[in-house]
This record gives C-alpha cells, structure tokens and sequence, in this order.
C-alpha cells in the first residue's frame, strides 16, 4: 500500500524536528529555521549532509514509481485504475517547489534526478532570503569545492582527523552562520559579534600562524611520502627582500623544473574582502593567490611557483586545487591507496577547521593561568 509523500504530512514534520533537534543538540547550537534548510543540504552546496525527510520523500516516492512503472502495468492489466492519483499529486507537489515540469523517462527513474533540482531550489530560497553581504559571502564560500571535506573525514585521532568538541561546534557554527558567543571586547580592543568571525582575521589571533604551519606542514609531508623530496623555507632562492616561500621540492616537478610553493589563509568575510566574496564563489582566495604570484614573481625561470591561498572556510584556489590533486596521484602511486587524493583534502580541511577554533577562541580575554 502506497501513502502520499507529500512534504506537509504530520509524521514527516515529526521526523524533521527531530533531526533538527539532534542536531542542535550535537553541536550545541539554536539553529533557525533558514540555518536548519542549509544544514539539510547535501555537503557540496554547503550544507552538512543532514538531509530533511520532507525533501527526500517526494523525490524518492517518484523515483521508485517511475522505475517500477513496467512492472506496474504487468501486475495490473485489465484494471480499471489508469493513473495513480498519488502520482500525479507527488508530481505537482515537486513541480511547485522546483518550478520545473515533471521529468520523464530515463531521467525519471533516478531519484538524484529528481532530488537535484529541489536542493537548487532550496540553495536559491537561502541566497534570497539573506540580504546582507557576510551571510551571501557565507553561503557561497561553504558551497565551494572541498570547503566540505572535513565532513566526510574519518575522526581518527591518530592521523590528526578529529576535531574536539568545541573545534566541531565552531566549525558547524561558521558554515551555518549560527551564534557563536556572546558580544564581547577582544583583547585587541575591537568588537566582536555573536558569528564570532573576528577572531578569523583579527591580528592577535593566536591560531593564524599555527594554522599556516600546520597546513604546510602537511603539504611537506605529503611530498617527501610520494616520493618527492621536499625542504620546508629553502634558502638561496635570490629575492630582494630575502623572504622566502614555504617549501621547494629538490627534485623536478614538471617540465625539468623544481616547484616552490607558499602557503595562505585569508577570511573571506573579512570587511576587506566580503563585499567580492557575496558576488563571486572563491574570488577571495584567487585574489590571494594572485597577490602571492606578483609577490614571488622575481624567483628565477628554473622555479615553477604554485601559491596555495585557503580561505578560512575552505575553498582554495583553482590551481592549489590542481597542484593538491596532482599530489594526491603520485600518494596513490606510491602507496596503492586509491583514496589517497581524498585523504590529503581531508587533512587539510580538518586542520583549516581545528585552528579556526583556536582563532576564535583568541578572541577572548583568559587569565594569565588559563593560558
């Protein structure tokens, strides 16, 4: 026996309460209404994955009647029940919400087909609905790729993927853009609101330069265990100011050359940069990159130079992003692991997440003994 999917029903409001409930009760935080639709949307379009019970039911209600829609009619012939009006009241039902006419066969026989243009949706009721530049900058920062990998990460403590309690409530907190603290004064005398977002890019922050070495730290190693030997700030690169980038490999890269690379993290909801980062996904981190290039551009011509600008919330620049995949291909060649590439993400992502939370909590003032 059939029930109708439809998105009203008590019992799947029922359920969605109490998804959004545990959710608010793992990661201490009071979700509103338009945090909780984020929350419920799949990982890659920024949210964590939860997905709503309500949204899921009439996409795979459809799903399952169109592809079972030969066996239907063999079952049965000579019926006088021609058309399934629950069906046609499912379809409406999605027709209203994605604006879209049903889909036919064979797009109709998958539910991701039927599911995607709901959470396209979904995506564009929330970038309507915030009106401000930070929350716009916020939404499109988290859909970015890999801005999400710390969430499909395995909390292994002993490879560094776990995240503390604290560290997992301030991470879920700046995706969602929930209340992270109470209004207070940070010690560098400026203030700070409930998104808590100043300790991010504040230059106190006790996390910023452990962040930084954290990160390339990993990219170090990463390269030393693919086979590539790497040294960490390399020295007899000529430049004028004598600074010097984070790390050289010591043998070639690609086309006989030797890669030099450095590493940063910017705040894309930083007042310098939000008003771009609410018009464009990832602009923030590809101006950082730029400004790293322009930075190194006297290295000699026998140096490939890669910039690797993160943003706080985890998107990177389009090239990091090839460079980091590149090396994810040679971790899987030399250790047979075909998820290498994923791995590497992952502990980026992780550690971008973990030193966010030590940044924020620089934001307040602790005793002496406390710290």
């Amino acid at each position: 026996m059939r029930c109708a999917p439809c998105v009203n029903h008590p019992a799947l409001a029922v359920f969605d309460n109490l998804l959004k409930l545990g959710i608010c009760r793992i990661t201490n935080s009071d979700l509103s209404d338009a945090q909780w639709l984020q929350a419920s949307l799949p990982v890659r379009d920024g949210g964590l994955g939860v997905r709503r019970v309500s949204s899921l039911a009439t996409s795979a209600f459809l799903a399952s009647a169109a592809s079972t829609l030969l066996l239907q009619g063999q079952i049965l012939a000579g019926s006088s029940c021609d058309v399934d009006p629950i069906v046609a009241e499912s379809s409406a039902v999605w027709s209203s919400r994605s604006s879209l006419p049903p889909l036919v066969s064979p797009a109709s026989d998958k539910q991701s087909a039927w599911d995607r243009p709901l959470v396209d949706a979904d995506k564009s009721f929330l970038l309507n609905f915030y009106s401000d530049t930070v929350n716009r900058a916020r939404l499109l920062s988290v859909s970015a790729p890999h801005s999400g990998d710390w969430l499909h990460a395995m909390p292994i403590s002993s490879c560094g993927l776990r995240l503390d309690d604290e560290a997992v409530r301030v991470a879920v907190g700046l995706r969602l853009g929930a209340s992270l603290c109470v209004p207070h004064s940070c010690p560098c005398g400026a203030w700070v609101d409930v998104s808590g977002i100043h300790g991010l890019s504040c230059r106190l922050a006790c996390g910023r330069q452990a962040r930084h070495h954290a990160i390339n730290d990993i990219i170090w190693r990463a390269m030393c265990s693919a086979g590539v030997p790497s040294s960490k700030e390399p020295v007899g690169l000529s430049r004028n100011d004598g600074k010097r980038p984070d790390g050289l490999s010591l043998i070639p890269w690609k086309n006989g050359k030797a890669v030099t690379w450095d590493v940063t993290v910017v705040n894309p909801l930083a007042d310098s940069y939000v008003v771009n980062a609410s018009i464009s996904l990832g602009c923030v981190a590809e101006m950082a990159a730029s400004k790293k290039i322009e930075k190194y551009s006297n290295l000699p011509s026998s140096y490939l130079f890669q910039p690797l600008a993160f943003e706080t919330l985890g998107s990177l620049n389009s090239s990091g992003i090839d460079f980091i995949t590149d090396l994810g291909y040679l971790l899987k060649q030399s250790s047979g692991e075909i998820r290498s590439g994923e791995f590497l993400f992952q502990r980026i992502s992780v550690s971008l997440q973990r030193y966010n939370a030590v940044a924020f909590k620089g934001s307040f003032s602790m005793p002496a003994e406390v710290e």
